[in-house]
């Protein structure tokens, strides 16, 4: 019940911010800054939504601190998305894996939340994250790549 609610709240959140919205603010690389969009409360802290070209694949990494309620565990939710011409791939299994500043990593394996695949994890304020995923597509091949989120 409890893993119930939370997909459900989370989905729930999601669906508040259209892709329309979570395309203002862009700059050039993709990345968006926090200045740079109009959205308030825990939602506009830390919002971070890059797109990147991984073996034909466009995939979203965003990264936002969770709305007060349930989260998937961690200060932030680590969110990737994977789509071919436009669509989002179905039957992916994916693993996620964060560098912290100091050096130290962390992996989980992603929910699947959605079109969005979703682990939680403490990302500190400061310092730069390394922030990398590797995919598994249903043809049984499998797909890498990462970003960097933080200063």
């Amino acid at each position: 019940m409890h893993k119930t609610l939370t997909a459900l709240t989370i989905i729930g959140l999601m669906g508040m911010f259209p892709a329309s919205q979570a395309a203002e603010g862009h700059h050039h690389d993709g990345e968006m800054k926090h200045e740079d969009h109009a959205m308030t409360g825990a939602m506009q802290e830390h919002m971070f939504l890059k797109k990147k070209q991984i073996d034909g694949y466009t995939v979203s990494f965003h990264v936002m601190k969770p709305a007060d309620g349930p989260s998937m565990g961690g200060s932030h939710h680590f969110m990737i998305k994977v789509e071919k011409d436009g669509k989002p791939i179905e039957g992916i299994v994916m693993n996620t894996k964060v560098v912290f500043p100091d050096g130290k990593s962390a992996s989980k394996r992603a929910m699947k939340m959605g079109d969005w695949y979703m682990a939680g994890y403490d990302l500190l304020d400061s310092g730069r994250h390394q922030l990398m995923i590797l995919f598994k597509t249903p043809d049984g091949r499998k797909h890498k790549g990462g970003v960097y989120y933080g200063e």
